[in-house]
Formats: C-alpha cells, sequence, structure tokens
C-alpha cells in the first residue's frame, strides 16, 4: 500500500473542528468551535479525508477508538525565539538573590548574554539545540510554529541564524515559518546600530531571504518608535512582511504606526491603553498575547478581554525564550491566558489554533475539515475547558503530524 492510500480513521471522539466563522476568527466567533460529539475522522495520507457522525471506515484503515476524548486541531504557536545557544540560569538564580534587571544587564548579562553564545556557537549547535526544543513543543502538541531570529545582532550571525532555522526546519516533522527579527536589541559596541542593521542587515537579508517576515522590539531602551518605522518602510518597500513586538512595558505609540503599515500582527500588548486596542481590534492587523511572559517576569498580562469585546483577532503564544518565557508548552499558555487575560478555553484554543495557523499563512491548518493537513490532538481529557483548567504535565494523548502518528 503506497503511502498516498494509508488511511487512519479515529472514532467515538469530541472533534472541535474549528470550521465555523471567519480564518481568522473575531469577537463572538471566538467561542465558536464548532464541536461534534460522537464524531469521526478519516486521514489517508497525508489530509483529512472525511469529519462526520457517518462515516464509514475502510476495512485497511487502521482505526483509533478515542472513548469520548476530545480531538482538535494541533496548537499553532505563532511568537517563539526558539533558536538560541546558552542559557540564563547563573541570571535567574541572581533574580531570586534580588538583583534588579538593569543590575544584571550591567554586569553582562540580559540579551546580550545571549547573543555572545549565539556568536559563539556554530550553526550545527544552533540547529541541534533547535531541533531539541521543537521535538518537545512536537510532544506536547504543536505541529507548527514560527522561530525568530534576534540574538545574533549582526549580519553575519542574523544570517547564521536564520540558517539554523531553515535546516532545523527542513528535517522536523511540522511546520516552521522563520521571521528576521534583526530589530530585537542594539549592539552599543556599534557606534550607529540602527544604520547598520537598515542599510547592511536587511539588504543581507533581503538577498537571501527575500520574502522573510522583518521584526522589531520597540521599547525604552530597545528601538524607539522613529527607528523601528525606518526599518520597517525599508523593509516594505523591499516587499517584506512586518510584525512587532510593542508595549510590553510601555506604551510608545509603535501599535498606531504598525497599523498604519500594514503589520501582520502587533504582539505583547500588555501596557497597551484601552483605546489603543480597541483601534487594534478594529484593524486587519492581528494582537498576539504572550501569557507566559506575564507569568515569568512581572504578572503583566495584556487585556483580551476588552479586545475581543470589540471584535479582534486574537492570536496566544508561547514567546518561549532564555529570558522571559522558557515555556515550549501551548496548553501551559492556554492555561495562563484563561487565569489572566479574561478569556475562556474556548477562546483560547481559537487563539492558538486557527487564528495562529492564519498569522503564520498557514491557512491548511488550525481546523478539521475536509482537505486540510492531517496535524490534530487527541486530548486526555473529553472536555476540552480542562486545557484552561489544569496545569502542569501533558495534555495530549496522541498527536498526529502530516498524517503521521508522532506519539
Amino acid at each position: 500500500m503506497s503511502e498516498s492510500d494509508q488511511s487512519i480513521a479515529i472514532i467515538n471522539a469530541r472533534v472541535l473542528t474549528l470550521t465555523d466563522g471567519t480564518s481568522p476568527r473575531r469577537g463572538k466567533q471566538m467561542s465558536n468551535l464548532g464541536a461534534i460529539n460522537n464524531a469521526s475522522i478519516l486521514i489517508t495520507g497525508r489530509h483529512i479525508q472525511q469529519v462526520g457522525t457517518d462515516l464509514q471506515v475502510p476495512s485497511h484503515a487502521r482505526t483509533i477508538d478515542a472513548n469520548g476524548r476530545v480531538v482538535m486541531p494541533a496548537f499553532v504557536d505563532c511568537h517563539t525565539h526558539a533558536c538560541w545557544a546558552g542559557d540564563r540560569l547563573d541570571e535567574w538564580e541572581l533574580k531570586q538573590r534580588g538583583a534588579t534587571y538593569l543590575e544584571i544587564l550591567k554586569s553582562g548579562g540580559g540579551i546580550m548574554s545571549t547573543v555572545n553564545a549565539v556568536r559563539n556557537a556554530s550553526t550545527v549547535e544552533l540547529v541541534e539545540s533547535l531541533n531539541d526544543r521543537l521535538n518537545w513543543m512536537l510532544s506536547e502538541g504543536t505541529t507548527a510554529c514560527e522561530v525568530k531570529s534576534g540574538y545574533g545582532l549582526s549580519t553575519k550571525d542574523e544570517l547564521k541564524m536564520l540558517d539554523a532555522i531553515h535546516i532545523a526546519s527542513s528535517s522536523w516533522e511540522g511546520r516552521v515559518l522563520p521571521t528576521a527579527c534583526i530589530g530585537h536589541a542594539k549592539d552599543a559596541s556599534v557606534a550607529d546600530f540602527v544604520k547598520q542593521t537598515i542599510q547592511e542587515t536587511l539588504p543581507a537579508v533581503h538577498e537571501k531571504y527575500p520574502s522573510v517576515t522583518i521584526d522589531a522590539y520597540t521599547e525604552d531602551g530597545a528601538w524607539s518608535v522613529d527607528e523601528t518605522i525606518a526599518l520597517f518602510e525599508a523593509a516594505k518597500n523591499l516587499g517584506h512582511p512586518l510584525r512587532i513586538h510593542a508595549d510590553q512595558f510601555n506604551s510608545l505609540g509603535m501599535l498606531e504606526s504598525a497599523i498604519e503599515l500594514g503589520a501582520l500582527s502587533v504582539d505583547h500588548l500588555e501596557a497597551t491603553p484601552t483605546e489603543s486596542l480597541v483601534r487594534l481590534a478594529q484593524s486587519k492587523t492581528m494582537g498576539v498575547m504572550l501569557p507566559c511572559s506575564g507569568f515569568h517576569v512581572d504578572s503583566r498580562y495584556g487585556d483580551a478581554r476588552t479586545f475581543i469585546n470589540h471584535n479582534g483577532a486574537l492570536a496566544i503564544a508561547t514567546n518561549v525564550n532564555p529570558g522571559s518565557a522558557p515555556c515550549v508548552s501551548m496548553p501551559m499558555s492556554i492555561a495562563i491566558a484563561v487565569r489572566n487575560l479574561g478569556i475562556t478555553a474556548a477562546e483560547a484554543i481559537c487563539a492558538s489554533t486557527i487564528n495562529g495557523a492564519h498569522l503564520l499563512g498557514f491557512e491548511d491548518l488550525g481546523s478539521i475539515t475536509k482537505g486540510n493537513q492531517a496535524d490534530l490532538v487527541m486530548l486526555r481529557h473529553s472536555d476540552e475547558r480542562q486545557l484552561g483548567y489544569s496545569f502542569g504535565g501533558n495534555h495530549t494523548e496522541m498527536v498526529i503530524c502530516n498524517g503521521q502518528i508522532i506519539r
């Protein structure tokens, strides 16, 4: 039997199809999971062939009885910094002993410690560490993700990171979208770092990765609004899509500029005032909130309730990175979001599946419908609300990626 003829039938499942509504889901639509009880799914090759309650299972299919457990689209982690070298465990211990962020930064720690580790690492070492994290993510039900560069802060090292992301993604069962986060921070040892990034790094990235999304971090001590706009205008003129980190600690006005520039998303939003959240909700730009950062750093969270109530398209992600969010688990991100962003488990599921898939351009993921790629998870639960209620441990009983049972 050829690979295209191999079939898997999942029977007796509570299937969350996420097929009712627009892509991305907005506002009240985010509460509709398109659930079907006592349903079955037929997978043939890499794709979903049938979904429903009257499915005829072929005699040659491998049949899996869900026994009433939830089967849903696999998670899409749409904001990660999963490619890095080294760790910050020593800094974490210093923080527990009372050291401040600025004290750690002045002693050579913080993001620059990761930058130095990445610069000293080979491409092979970056690939190996990224593959380890991707496989960990896969075991928890994430089959698609975005991975940013941004710890190189030089043309050579940003390209090295993008190369590592490309190589790692080619050998992983899931799907990875790279992002060139060349405006992540500033190297204080470079006299005019912003100019170098715009005039040297951006053209080099464009030459090798002409369609990659360009990202930046606008914050006090990082890129200013004017500097970010200059980078984004240059990138947009070259045809690159845009994403932005904004309003993590301070609302500086970058959100409004991002909307005007047609950015795909504004990410973080912990410090966004209500009027700006409403403006974002009513625009075509998606909002991405990162609850693991608030949990790990300072208990600051975005106001997702207001955003959704004003018809916003929300995605949530882990933001996995060595400094502010050392967490690869989308179920943990959902549990934190339900407790602190003011959203329900259903809204969090939409935000971590179909909306993340839409943001990354993976339109054949995020819902269970005929013709879509078969990326699914079977939960240990018969009620999907357990994703928001329970935390810790692995929620997945089974992961199917690209039509193949992974675990």
